[in-house]
């Protein structure tokens, strides 16, 4: 009943025209003085074929409706079953469905990749920070902890939950990238100031001038990249040298003695969860640092590169594009 009632009214029109039509037929026959009978009966023809036709209209028009049924229990994983139309406008919303099934797909496995790649960065997380918080349960058992490791542990948790946040935010769609003129002194002091317990715990040198210059970029995300680079760098080259400084026209160098980084492994260094031999060797690396860093960067509008060989320590170079002397 339902699907008839739907029919009427989609072919009120059609009918309405019909009994126009047909009024109008009548009216110009009987005009010639044509029998009443002879009117009657062609009106009659007419209703007997037109109702033929509608009856086989509303049994393709109900075949239709039941295919469509049976295809939206399936949505939206096929369109398989859709029946077939040489109707344009039909054609039409089959297209508009298919194309949004194709992009519901593609945000599936968009949002599937997103889950996976989240979950096993948490595993990897999880189990790393569990190694700084055993050794400051081992340093807490001694009637007179180490103060000093004590702190270098509790400083590698807040480096981990803070890598853990930005790794979010990184992934999220909305951006909190706010581009000014920066102090490129202020942000280098204030990362160095940062590591600065570890730099003098690791007996690594500092050898930094100021730049004086500003560059246009986001500082809060720059300070991030170049804590990240001065961890690494304390990471790999202990009891060594850090040098920082700004080459024309506008690239910021950090360079360190370490052991470097292995021809094979310096083009995939920016792949997410990629460590390389040196990363598997010490067991801490999760692959996930410089890669946040050229995440960062390209949204920044900056480049990042790193120029390395083995034993020779490695040269990560900041492109900031936008400089400005601080004496302007």
């Amino acid at each position: 009943m339902k699907i008839l009632c739907s029919y009427i009214r989609q072919n009120l029109w059609t009918a309405g025209l019909f009994l126009l039509f047909g009024s109008i037929f009548s009216v110009m026959l009987l005009l010639k003085d044509l029998p009443v009978s002879d009117v009657l009966y062609a009106l009659l023809l007419c209703a007997v074929f037109g109702l033929i036709a509608a009856a086989v209209d509303l049994w393709r028009y109900r075949k239709n409706i039941l295919q469509l049924r049976e295809a939206a229990c399936r949505l939206p994983e096929t369109l398989e079953g859709l029946p077939e139309t040489y109707e344009l406008r039909q054609q039409t919303y089959q297209e508009i469905l298919q194309t949004l099934l194709d992009a519901l797909r593609k945000a599936r496995t968009e949002a599937d990749s997103r889950q996976s790649d989240m979950l096993d960065y948490y595993a990897l997380w999880a189990h790393q920070i569990k190694t700084p918080i055993a050794a400051m349960h081992l340093l807490l058992q001694d009637e007179q902890p180490d103060r000093g490791r004590l702190s270098d542990e509790l400083f590698h948790i807040e480096r981990y939950v803070e890598m853990v946040l930005q790794y979010l935010r990184m992934q999220s769609d909305s951006s909190d990238l706010v581009l000014a003129w920066c102090d490129l002194d202020a942000v280098i002091r204030q990362s160095v100031r940062k590591y600065a317990p570890l730099f003098i715990r690791s007996k690594v040198t500092l050898d930094y001038q100021p730049v004086r210059c500003r560059v246009l970029t986001d500082e809060k995300w720059l300070c991030f990249v170049l804590e990240q680079l001065l961890s690494n760098a304390l990471k790999y080259a202990p009891q060594g040298t850090v040098r920082i400084s700004l080459e024309a026209p506008a690239v910021l160098c950090i360079r360190d003695n370490g052991i470097g980084i292995s021809g094979e492994d310096l083009p995939r260094v920016f792949e997410k969860g990629f460590t390389g031999y040196n990363g598997r060797s010490d067991k801490k690396s999760t692959g996930i640092g410089l890669y946040l860093c050229k995440r960062v960067m390209d949204r920044l509008g900056h480049g990042i590169s790193i120029r390395s060989r083995p034993g020779q320590g490695a040269e990560v170079r900041l492109e900031l594009d936008s400089v400005r002397s601080i004496l302007e």
